[in-house]
């Protein structure tokens, strides 16, 4: 009796806890860590409500820089909380309404990272599957234990992975993306960097550490600079190759018209460190 009374208080506890805990492992960076390890951080109504908050928090925060998105537990991420997507069937509507607020959350809280100033670096130790690897694809840039898998395995339960589609079939090549969401088999880490949904496989132990020095490298930068840049490369992927030029022309112009693109080379001009305002 004693042993479940305890299990039950640690459930509680786990149940009250933050869904996203916030930190700042180094000067610039802020880690946005998911905190349900015993549902496999899946994403929820609620985690994804706690995810936009924090990716919002760091968009604005001036002190900010860089952000990364790391998991506790064994999984990054399982993609959707089915079983309570599954609970919404005994609505009247069928879960037709809360299917749809869902979807509505996950794709605002994605697009949340991708329209942020600052860049946002997964940091995946264990499995990204579904939604989760879709998480990872949205992110800037992406860190990944040796031993960390990666699936879209939607297709496999009757739920083909469509809206992972859009970030993975926009960070991989075509017949790769087909290949993860036609098969829904898992890949490694080896095969995701060949694909090129990650940037770094790193031995298991590494993956944050490695994380908050790509974020703290950032961090180092003007971050007017970085926001431009970022803002300015999702834009022009979706444009034709001539009015890509065109605007990333003008993008840079502006650039070159900012103070920090004058302080920065005349600092090189000059041999020195630069002194960024941005």
């Amino acid at each position: 009796m004693q042993q479940r009374l305890s299990s039950v208080a640690v459930a509680e506890a786990d149940r009250s806890a933050p869904l996203v805990l916030t930190s700042q492992p180094a000067p610039g960076v802020v880690q946005l860590t998911l905190n349900r390890p015993q549902s496999r951080n899946a994403l929820s109504r609620d985690m994804l409500a706690a995810l936009l908050i924090g990716i919002a928090d760091a968009s604005v925060d001036p002190t900010v820089k860089a952000v990364v998105l790391a998991a506790d537990g064994s999984v990054f991420c399982a993609g959707h909380d089915l079983k309570e997507l599954t609970a919404h069937r005994a609505d009247p509507d069928g879960g037709r309404a809360f299917f749809d607020a869902t979807m509505a959350s996950c794709s605002a809280m994605m697009q949340a990272i991708t329209t942020s100033p600052k860049p946002f670096i997964a940091a995946i130790e264990g499995m990204a599957s579904a939604a989760g690897c879709q998480l990872v694809a949205t992110c800037d840039l992406a860190v990944a234990s040796e031993e960390a898998k990666f699936a879209t395995p939607g297709v496999n339960i009757g739920l083909f992975c469509s809206t992972p589609m859009v970030a993975v079939s926009r960070s991989v090549a075509p017949k790769h993306a087909l290949e993860m969401l036609l098969l829904g088999e898992p890949i490694d880490a080896e095969t995701a960097l060949r694909f090129g949904l990650i940037n770094r496989a790193v031995p298991v132990g590494d993956v944050r550490r490695t994380a908050i020095a790509l974020a703290s490298l950032i961090a180092s930068k003007s971050a007017d600079t970085i926001a431009t840049g970022k803002r300015a490369f999702y834009q022009q992927r979706e444009m034709g190759l001539s009015a890509a030029y065109d605007h990333c022309s003008r993008v840079m112009v502006e650039n070159l018209l900012a103070r920090d693109a004058k302080e920065g080379i005349c600092a090189f001009i000059e041999k020195r460190a630069a002194v960024w305002e941005g």
